[in-house]
Protein backbone atom coordinates (compact mmCIF):
# COMPACT_ATOMS: atom_id res chain seq x y z
CA UNK A 1 0.00 0.00 0.00
CA UNK A 2 1.70 3.38 -1.08
CA UNK A 3 1.82 6.20 1.44
CA UNK A 4 2.62 9.68 2.03
CA UNK A 5 3.97 10.68 4.87
CA UNK A 6 3.22 14.50 6.51
CA UNK A 7 6.02 15.78 9.02
CA UNK A 8 6.21 18.51 11.56
CA UNK A 9 8.22 20.86 12.61
CA UNK A 10 8.49 23.57 15.56
CA UNK A 11 11.30 25.51 17.54
CA UNK A 12 12.19 23.67 19.93
CA UNK A 13 12.68 25.26 23.67
CA UNK A 14 15.95 23.38 24.24
CA UNK A 15 19.45 25.17 23.86
CA UNK A 16 20.67 21.93 22.54
CA UNK A 17 18.21 21.70 18.92
CA UNK A 18 16.67 24.28 17.19
CA UNK A 19 13.69 22.26 15.88
CA UNK A 20 11.50 19.43 16.90
CA UNK A 21 10.30 16.95 14.42
CA UNK A 22 7.59 14.56 14.66
CA UNK A 23 5.18 12.79 12.29
CA UNK A 24 1.82 14.37 11.88
CA UNK A 25 -0.17 12.18 9.20
CA UNK A 26 -0.22 9.45 7.04
CA UNK A 27 -1.65 9.58 3.35
CA UNK A 28 -3.80 7.13 1.62
CA UNK A 29 -2.30 6.99 -1.77
CA UNK A 30 0.83 9.16 -3.22
CA UNK A 31 0.20 12.89 -3.48
CA UNK A 32 1.65 14.66 -6.10
CA UNK A 33 3.62 16.88 -4.19
CA UNK A 34 7.99 16.58 -4.49
CA UNK A 35 9.66 15.55 -1.35
CA UNK A 36 9.98 18.18 1.18
CA UNK A 37 7.24 20.35 0.26
CA UNK A 38 6.13 22.79 2.63
CA UNK A 39 2.43 22.74 3.32
CA UNK A 40 1.73 25.14 5.54
CA UNK A 41 2.67 27.10 8.92
CA UNK A 42 0.54 28.00 11.77
CA UNK A 43 1.22 28.83 14.96
CA UNK A 44 4.69 28.78 14.79
CA UNK A 45 4.40 24.76 13.47
CA UNK A 46 5.47 24.30 9.80
CA UNK A 47 3.82 21.02 8.16
CA UNK A 48 5.86 19.31 5.40
CA UNK A 49 4.94 16.50 2.95
CA UNK A 50 8.23 14.05 3.46
CA UNK A 51 7.38 11.60 0.91
CA UNK A 52 6.20 8.22 0.13
CA UNK A 53 6.69 4.49 1.77
CA UNK A 54 4.89 1.57 1.09
CA UNK A 55 2.92 -0.46 3.82
CA UNK A 56 3.68 -4.37 3.14
CA UNK A 57 1.13 -6.80 4.58
CA UNK A 58 2.07 -10.20 6.07
CA UNK A 59 -0.14 -13.21 6.52
CA UNK A 60 1.81 -14.44 9.42
CA UNK A 61 1.89 -10.80 10.94
CA UNK A 62 -2.23 -10.86 11.12
CA UNK A 63 -2.68 -11.42 14.95
CA UNK A 64 -0.67 -8.33 15.43
CA UNK A 65 -2.37 -6.29 12.78
CA UNK A 66 -5.96 -7.48 14.77
CA UNK A 67 -4.49 -6.14 18.25
CA UNK A 68 -3.73 -2.89 16.47
CA UNK A 69 -7.24 -2.93 15.11
CA UNK A 70 -9.07 -4.02 18.28
CA UNK A 71 -6.88 -1.11 20.40
CA UNK A 72 -10.09 0.78 19.71
CA UNK A 73 -7.83 3.82 17.98
CA UNK A 74 -5.70 1.75 15.23
CA UNK A 75 -2.22 3.25 14.56
CA UNK A 76 0.53 3.46 12.08
CA UNK A 77 4.24 3.78 12.93
CA UNK A 78 6.20 6.35 11.27
CA UNK A 79 9.48 6.02 10.47
CA UNK A 80 12.36 8.54 9.87
CA UNK A 81 16.04 8.17 9.34
CA UNK A 82 18.66 11.23 10.35
CA UNK A 83 19.95 12.48 6.87
CA UNK A 84 22.55 15.35 8.50
CA UNK A 85 21.54 17.48 5.51
CA UNK A 86 18.86 19.06 4.39
CA UNK A 87 16.29 17.68 4.06
CA UNK A 88 17.14 16.61 7.93
CA UNK A 89 14.87 13.25 7.57
CA UNK A 90 14.11 10.65 5.02
CA UNK A 91 11.33 8.77 5.17
CA UNK A 92 12.07 5.15 6.11
CA UNK A 93 9.13 3.22 6.68
CA UNK A 94 5.66 3.28 7.99
CA UNK A 95 3.97 -0.17 9.02
CA UNK A 96 0.90 -1.40 10.91
CA UNK A 97 2.34 -3.97 13.03
CA UNK A 98 3.14 -3.06 16.62
CA UNK A 99 5.59 -5.14 16.80
CA UNK A 100 7.70 -4.24 13.78
CA UNK A 101 7.27 -0.65 15.16
CA UNK A 102 8.39 -0.99 18.01
CA UNK A 103 11.50 -3.01 16.80
CA UNK A 104 12.30 0.29 14.59
CA UNK A 105 12.73 2.22 18.20
CA UNK A 106 15.89 -0.57 18.89
CA UNK A 107 17.92 1.59 16.30
CA UNK A 108 18.58 4.51 18.81
CA UNK A 109 19.25 7.38 15.67
CA UNK A 110 15.49 7.31 14.16
CA UNK A 111 12.58 8.88 14.88
CA UNK A 112 9.62 6.41 15.55
CA UNK A 113 6.15 7.71 16.21
CA UNK A 114 2.49 7.05 15.92
CA UNK A 115 0.19 8.51 13.62
CA UNK A 116 -3.50 8.06 13.53
CA UNK A 117 -4.94 5.04 10.45
CA UNK A 118 -6.63 6.24 8.14
CA UNK A 119 -10.09 4.96 7.67
CA UNK A 120 -9.02 3.55 4.07
CA UNK A 121 -6.05 1.54 5.37
CA UNK A 122 -8.01 0.31 8.05
CA UNK A 123 -10.53 -0.92 6.12
CA UNK A 124 -7.95 -2.40 3.40
CA UNK A 125 -6.53 -3.76 6.37
CA UNK A 126 -9.42 -5.43 8.34
CA UNK A 127 -10.25 -6.94 4.83
CA UNK A 128 -6.36 -8.23 4.46
CA UNK A 129 -7.02 -9.98 8.12
CA UNK A 130 -10.01 -11.10 7.17
CA UNK A 131 -9.07 -12.98 4.22
CA UNK A 132 -5.54 -13.89 5.55
CA UNK A 133 -5.67 -14.54 9.59
CA UNK A 134 -5.21 -18.09 10.40
CA UNK A 135 -6.09 -18.94 14.09
CA UNK A 136 -3.39 -20.89 15.76
CA UNK A 137 -3.54 -22.69 18.94
CA UNK A 138 -0.91 -22.30 21.71
CA UNK A 139 1.33 -25.29 22.49
CA UNK A 140 2.69 -25.21 26.08
CA UNK A 141 6.51 -26.44 25.77
CA UNK A 142 7.07 -28.98 28.63
CA UNK A 143 10.29 -28.97 30.48
CA UNK A 144 11.65 -32.47 30.80
CA UNK A 145 12.57 -32.68 34.70
CA UNK A 146 15.20 -34.71 36.81
CA UNK A 147 17.79 -37.34 35.30
CA UNK A 148 16.51 -36.50 31.54
CA UNK A 149 16.95 -32.93 31.93
CA UNK A 150 20.58 -33.38 32.72
CA UNK A 151 23.21 -34.36 30.55
CA UNK A 152 25.29 -37.69 31.01
CA UNK A 153 28.00 -37.19 33.39
CA UNK A 154 25.77 -33.80 35.51
CA UNK A 155 27.11 -31.55 32.51
CA UNK A 156 30.79 -31.15 33.32
CA UNK A 157 34.01 -32.67 33.37
CA UNK A 158 35.53 -34.04 36.87
CA UNK A 159 38.67 -31.94 37.53
CA UNK A 160 41.50 -34.05 38.51
CA UNK A 161 41.55 -33.36 42.06
CA UNK A 162 37.49 -34.55 42.01
CA UNK A 163 38.68 -38.22 40.37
Amino acid sequence: MPVGVVVERHKATSPWVDYVWRPASVLSGVPAAAPWTPLGTADGTTTYYAGTATISLHRTETANYIDNLGSGAPQLWVVLRPTHGDPPYEVLAVTADPSEGEGFTEAGNDLVDTVPMPADIKEALEAFVAEHHVERAFYKRRRTSGAEAAPAGGGRKPRESES
